[in-house]
């Protein structure tokens, strides 16, 4: 069974049953056991044509998609020789039942899809990891891993990105959408830096839960912008939208030193970037190029071990706020995606489902 979302009308949902189809050599069948929905989901729909996360599963029917999910899955089914059943691996799936891979650089610490439709698509994506070969997993933290691994593996690159950069010079972060779980997270990782003061602009009802997590020194709520605190400042926008930023830019002018789009929790406002906007042009973060830069760097072992290290404190962290939500089957699946869509959900709490119904 598929979970499908129609490309030019997010709202527009359905579902599609099917068998798996026969495998040819050199291929594999992964049973989808269980994956977190969050609104980085919903930005993988919202740039799913501009930055390809259409392609990565694609749909049967033209004009509908597969919105990408990360999550637990088990090789049901073989034609690899080096991969065998029962293997159960961490990665990005479809919210689907199964996904037929084609396995290569198979070794003890997992895979890539090598499939022909994934060969010019990021191979951040593309990796599947053993659970009994992986530093970060733990099976009583799954639920976690889930919902802000690459949530988490997102704020620390941009963490290491505005380190890297030495903030530009500026002493005090902005970011957007701070109630949100990737703002969050980088939050709790800038906090934990001497030097800077991090600002979280959010909706007035979710102030009051933004300002109990403990890792912004401000929170200021939408439309009172003119209350930012003075000095040099980077932008970090998780919540893509435009009169926000324009309100951003505008306080801060020359002042602004980096303006950075990562995110669009507030898809329905978004627009267009005005010539005349103030301070440095918005740049988009992407993810992967800045992990091939760090992989390159520090090799495959020395970045894993650095996020290990990172992990482990901000899993604490979030054991003290977080409320998972479980669900299972058709039905809460599109309940949950609906809610995320349409900004209908609490922010301390996550969905984990499955589309098997318990």
């Amino acid at each position: 069974m598929d979970f499908l979302v129609a490309k030019d009308d997010l709202h527009r949902c359905r579902f599609e049953e099917g068998s798996p189809p026969a495998l040819e050599p050199g291929q594999a069948l992964l049973a989808v056991d269980s994956f977190g929905l969050t609104s980085n989901n919903i930005t993988y729909a919202m740039f799913g044509e501009a930055m390809s996360y259409w392609n990565f599963f694609p749909a049967a029917q033209e004009g509908w998609g597969q919105v990408p999910v990360w999550g637990f899955a088990e090789v049901t089914a073989s034609e690899h020789e080096a991969l065998d059943t029962g293997t159960r691996v961490y990665g990005y799936l479809p919210p689907s039942s199964d996904l037929v891979v084609t396995p290569a650089h198979v070794d003890s610490r997992g895979f890539l899809d090598a499939a022909p439709h994934r060969s010019a698509l990021p191979p951040a994506y593309n990796g599947y990891l053993r659970v009994d070969a992986d530093p970060i997993y733990d099976l009583d933290s799954e639920d976690e891993q889930m919902l802000f691994r690459p949530l988490f593996f997102t704020s620390y690159l941009i963490d290491d990105f505005l380190d890297d950069a030495a903030m530009f010079g500026a002493g005090m972060a902005l970011i957007s959408s701070a109630s949100s779980k990737t703002a969050s997270a980088l939050a709790f990782l800038l906090s934990r830096r001497e030097g800077i003061e991090v600002v979280g602009l959010t909706s007035s009802r979710s102030a009051e839960f933004t300002r109990g997590l403990d890792v912004y020194d401000h929170v200021v709520a939408y439309g009172e912008e003119d209350s930012l605190p003075e000095g040099a400042a980077v932008y970090v926008d998780i919540a893509g939208d435009a009169d926000l930023r324009n309100a951003v830019h505008g306080h801060y002018r020359e002042r602004l030193a980096h303006s950075a789009v990562v995110g669009a929790t507030h898809h329905d406002r978004m627009g267009d970037v005005p010539e005349s906007l103030p301070g440095p042009p918005p740049t988009f973060f992407f993810a992967p190029d800045r992990l091939a830069k760090r992989t390159k760097e520090w090799g495959r072992d020395g970045l894993e071990r650095r996020i290990a290290q990172a992990w482990q404190p901000f899993l604490e962290w979030t054991g003290g706020w977080l409320q998972v939500i479980h669900g299972s089957g058709p039905e809460a699946l599109e309940s949950a995606y609906l809610d995320l869509l349409d900004g209908r959900i609490d922010p301390a709490k996550a969905h984990v489902l499955s589309l098997t119904s318990s």
